[in-house]
Order: structure tokens, then C-alpha cells, then sequence
């Protein structure tokens, strides 16, 4: 199996944890993108979801978040939708499997490096395995759409959510690219590179 493979398999198996009873309540899947120690060679994915009843609590709260806010926003999320409900990737802790998986590949490729390895060398391989990650994460989303998870899981197509803290920006390229444009068309009102936001 190839980490690509064990991803898939593991981002699927992990909608069947989604609590029974919130499906008509859950409105995005979340993909939190990160990594351990901010090491590119660490990186893994905490998947997760948010609900309508969190967004309705949080508005209404005396000094509420704007609604984009409470919806869309990180910051707002609750646990099951910032920390996730699985860890998938090179995370030894959270998925044995996953770390094992990836380590090979980037050694394989010439990827790895070693703490003592020198700067530019450490630098060069960093700036390939960060973005690898990141499009290996969208292609998670697009496959949970073509292949009808979320639909089986949920009972109707949801936007899935990729954010990295570290990258706040990005998060809207990576969502854009996941997600049938109807899906997150609402999400993408905020991005300021769009006309009109």
C-alpha cells in the first residue's frame, strides 16, 4: 500500500465515525492541515466536521461573530472541527502506519533529510514535501466527492474545509481547488482575491 493509498482509505473509513444523529446537522467536513514541530517531513492531516447547532450557539452568544465568521472561520471551531476526529499521515503517536508509509516514499524519492543534514539541503526538500502534502490533501477532498463518501456518509454532498493555521491564506486556494465550486461558493465570499469580497 502507498501512503496516498492509506490516506484514502483512512480519510474514508473516518467519515463512518462521525457521530450517528448529527448527519442532517453537519454543513463541512474539515481537513486541518499541519505537522509535527512545523517539520514538512511531519506533516499530517485531523479530520473533521462542523455543525448547525455550533454555528447557532455561537451566534447567539452576546458578542457573536459575524455569521462568515461563525461558519467559516478556524477560530470558531469546535473541537470536533479543529483538533478532528482522526489524525491521518506522518504522525507516529496517531498513525503508526501512516508514518511508517510516508518515510519510505520520501526516502525512496530522495525527500528525506536528517537534522545534520546541511541547511540548503533540508530547505530544498521542505519546499517539495509541504506542497506534495498540500495536493495530496486536495485530492483527499476531491476524491470523497467523486467517489460519493460524503453523500453516503452524510445524505447529501458537503464542502470540505482545508486550512493550515501556519498558512491562513492559503485556505482558500485549497478549499477552491477541492470542492465543486457550488459547494463553497459561500466560504469563498470572504476570500479577498475574489471580486467583491
Amino acid at each position: 500500500m502507498t501512503f496516498r493509498q492509506h490516506m484514502r482509505q483512512m480519510t474514508a473509513s473516518a467519515l463512518a465515525e462521525f457521530p450517528h444523529g448529527l448527519e442532517s446537522g453537519i454543513y463541512t467536513v474539515t481537513f486541518r492541515i499541519d505537522a509535527v514541530d512545523q517539520d514538512c517531513r511531519f506533516h499530517y492531516l485531523a479530520l473533521g466536521y462542523n455543525t448547525e447547532d455550533e454555528v447557532a450557539r455561537l451566534l447567539a452568544e452576546p458578542s457573536a461573530p459575524e455569521p462568515w465568521e461563525a461558519r467559516w472561520n478556524y477560530a470558531y471551531f469546535p473541537p470536533s472541527g479543529l483538533e478532528g476526529i482522526r489524525i491521518i499521515g506522518n504522525h507516529e503517536e496517531h498513525d503508526p502506519r501512516g508514518a511508517e508509509l510516508h518515510r519510505q516514499e520520501a526516502r525512496a524519492d530522495g525527500l528525506w533529510y536528517e537534522e545534520d543534514d546541511p541547511e540548503h539541503i533540508q530547505d530544498e526538500r521542505a519546499e517539495i514535501l509541504c506542497p506534495r502534502f498540500h495536493e495530496l490533501c486536495v485530492d483527499l477532498a476531491r476524491r470523497l466527492h467523486a467517489d460519493g463518501d460524503l453523500v453516503r456518509a452524510l445524505g447529501r454532498p458537503v464542502p470540505v474545509v482545508l486550512y493550515n493555521m501556519f498558512d491562513p491564506d492559503a485556505m482558500f486556494a485549497l478549499t477552491r481547488a477541492a470542492n465543486p465550486p457550488e459547494l463553497v461558493a459561500d466560504f469563498l465570499s470572504a476570500d479577498p482575491g475574489e471580486p467583491g469580497s
